[in-house]
């Protein structure tokens, strides 16, 4: 199977945003996307923005347009979000983000009446209506299609980073469930989904492509599910691995540190130089590791299984991508990770307003609330419920 792999500007960013669609009393999840979305189709057609359905009707999906750098991605995320809060505002609908609802049952949610998602059901059964689940996708160009499966190898190397960074889903169904990214290990369940297979070359995708089509897994290209994987379409690298962020400033961090980790990568390769790696059992691990315990994790890091603080060695990184980070103009939105690791991320922040509240995880969807409005900080919610 001959795959093109489309052109796309070097290192450009676009992003994607699964929201939750909430009452605004009670912070159940509601099934008014359809409605929703029809009101803005037409508004929406001449922007760069888009919103759109997802699988299930409690909801939408924002996605930028194509960013030269992560703010002009950001921008269109969030006059996205204005338009869409037209709609939702009088409806007594309320936006949040997380990687799981904290309560939420699935046997009370709807699915989007459209066939790719019908397909999907009737295929995975119990573990595809059990996908109440919110991510980000982050698309970065790659100017080469020989770079795409070395930059996807060497960005598992720091799959276990970003799922920490982003970890928001230590709750399911009303119950705690000891795992900072619950998500992670949900999502892997489905057919085609989780970490990627160490491929080789453009060639290796393109047979891994063949094999699957051949057998019926899939039916193309875009039905590979996996946590970072080639977007031929849009010449991009994607990057699934991510819980939903609770906030936009958190979703430009994550963005942030994704471009610069490929343009990092794009360098290497024009020099000529070897990429980082790992062997598969140690992605396979440190993805569990990061899912269990968020950035408390201790990762592996190299071939040769030195284990550092997942958080030391973001740091690092950091420090090493700093310059890269200036050139591409994504600086402001690159030290803002440092935020992320100050606060513990949204996972810790949610247990601990579960905490303050007797486990009681309405207020945590309304603190989620709160948060993705640009409310009160964590430390002012704690404070008023103590009162």
């Amino acid at each position: 199977m001959r795959l093109p792999f489309a052109e796309s500007t070097r290192s450009s960013v676009g992003l994607e945003w699964e929201l939750m669609l909430a009452d605004r009393e009670t912070g159940d999840l509601v099934p008014r996307a359809p409605e929703v979305l029809e009101e803005l189709e037409e508004k929406s057609a001449l922007e760069r923005f888009t919103v759109t359905g997802e699988l299930l009707t409690n909801t939408v999906e924002v996605t930028s347009g194509v960013g030269h750098t992560v703010a002009e991605a950001v921008d269109d995320i969030g006059d996205a979000i204005c338009a869409l809060r037209e709609e939702t505002e009088p409806r007594g609908v309320e936006l949040l983000c997380a990687g799981s609802h904290p309560f939420a049952q699935w046997f009370d949610q709807q699915v989007t009446d459209k066939t790719r998602y019908h397909t999907l059901i009737e295929r995975t059964q119990w573990w595809g209506r059990n996908m109440m689940i919110w991510g980000i996708h982050v698309h970065i160009g790659v100017d080469d299609v020989d770079k795409v499966i070395p930059i996807v190898n060497a960005l598992t190397v720091f799959l276990p980073h970003l799922q920490a960074l982003s970890a928001s889903s230590p709750f399911w169904a009303g119950e705690r469930t000891g795992y900072a990214s619950n998500r992670a290990l949900v999502f892997q369940q489905l057919p085609t989904a989780g970490l990627p297979w160490q491929l080789g070359t453009w060639d290796d995708f393109e047979g891994y492509l063949d094999d699957m089509v051949r057998t019926g897994v899939m039916a193309d290209a875009s039905e590979v599910r996996w946590d970072i994987r080639p977007a031929p379409k849009w010449g991009t690298v994607e990057i699934r691995a991510c819980d939903g962020m609770s906030t936009l400033p958190e979703l430009a961090a994550v963005a942030a540190l994704a471009q610069t980790l490929v343009e990092h990568f794009s360098r290497l390769l024009d020099e000529g130089r070897e990429l980082p790696g790992i062997p598969p059992w140690y992605a396979r691990e440190n993805k569990w590791r990061a899912a269990r315990y968020g950035l408390d994790a201790r990762v592996i890091v190299d071939r040769e299984g030195t284990q550092r603080p997942v958080v030391e060695h973001l740091r690092e990184t950091m420090e090493e991508l700093a310059e890269v980070a200036v050139e591409l103009k994504c600086a402001r939105e690159f030290a803002s990770l440092e935020t992320i690791l100050a606060t513990g991320g949204s996972s810790a922040r949610q247990v601990a307003v579960a905490d303050a509240a007797d486990g009681d995880l309405r207020e945590v969807v309304q603190h989620l609330i709160r948060e993705f409005r640009g409310g009160p900080t964590l430390r002012e919610h704690l404070a008023a419920l103590r009162v």
